[in-house]
């Protein structure tokens, strides 16, 4: 029997992420499983290694949080592996709706019985001086905001066409899974994750038109940097300093995050559960 990989990314300072963690390396070590982590954990069982070393594996596995689940999704978008984030009773947007057993996450694991669905991520640039000084990607959201204690000065265009300047707190373009995140805290609307579209959205501009826009992913959206300073942020954990002059490029990438689900659950359901929406009473068809 030849020896499968999974990779596991935890969550080390919850407990109740260890203790699952060391559950689930039991069952799937039990199925022939080797498995390995970049998490600060000690395991019988899981190799710990760095994020450069894991081996070529066939799922990312996360136990924690909507947080652990981008961190993830780095290691899984490389590799063009399922990710499937376990719920440990908190609901995200990303893992499981219910809190399932670990050996029902096992066996699925297992038995690759789970279903997968793409979701869609951000590409940026960064050009200084006519040259590109950084470049990234994101799953939820790229951000640019302000520094100091004053507000951020921005140019920003859609398609090599000017949209408008903007003295504000910063500027979000979100993805449809990064669309009930951040942009959704300031404003901005919910989008399906089945749709493929960019939302652009102004933090508290001092304008007469700073409404959220909905732009395709295939646009290409040009934010010119004119205060002195200004921070980049992709998932808020890749960071890079801007600059005046700065010319920021985001647009859709052609790479997909494959999110994993044990039991497949409509987005609807995922919006009800999170936010404890009013449905009591429905009756169904």
């Amino acid at each position: 029997m030849s020896t499968r990989k999974a990779i596991l990314v935890i969550n080390a300072t919850r407990s109740e992420a260890v203790d699952a963690a060391t559950t689930l390396v039991r069952l799937l070590s039990a199925e022939n499983f080797e498995l390995a982590t970049a998490s600060a954990v000690d395991i019988d069982g899981l190799t710990r290694t760095t994020v450069e070393d894991l081996p070529d594996s066939e799922i990312v596995i996360v136990l924690g949080g909507d947080g652990t689940i981008l961190r993830g999704a780095e290691i899984s978008r490389l590799r063009n592996i399922p990710l499937l984030g376990v719920n440990l009773g908190h609901v995200g947007f990303m893992a499981e709706v219910e809190k399932l057993s670990l050996e029902t996450v096992a066996a699925s694991v297992v038995a690759k019985s789970y279903s997968t669905a793409p979701r869609m991520v951000l590409a940026y640039s960064v050009e200084r001086d006519g040259s590109e000084v950084s470049k990234g990607w994101s799953l939820n959201e790229v951000t640019i905001e302000r520094t100091e204690s004053t507000m951020v000065e921005l140019f920003v265009q859609v398609d090599r066409r000017p949209l408008s300047r903007w003295g504000c707190d910063g500027l979000i373009a979100a993805t449809p899974t990064g669309s009930t995140a951040y942009a959704f805290s300031a404003g901005g609307p919910v989008l399906w994750p089945n749709l493929d579209a960019v939302v652009l959205l102004p933090i508290s501009a001092h304008a007469l038109f700073s409404r959220p826009m909905v732009i395709s992913p295939k646009s290409e959206i040009v934010v010119e940097i004119e205060s002195e300073a200004a921070m980049l942020s992709a998932d808020a954990l890749r960071e890079f300093a801007l600059v005046k002059g700065d010319r920021v490029k985001i647009t859709g990438d052609a790479s997909v995050v494959h999110l994993a689900h044990v039991h497949p659950t409509l987005f609807t359901d995922r919006l009800v559960a999170k936010f404890k929406l009013p449905v009591e009473g429905w009756r169904g068809e």
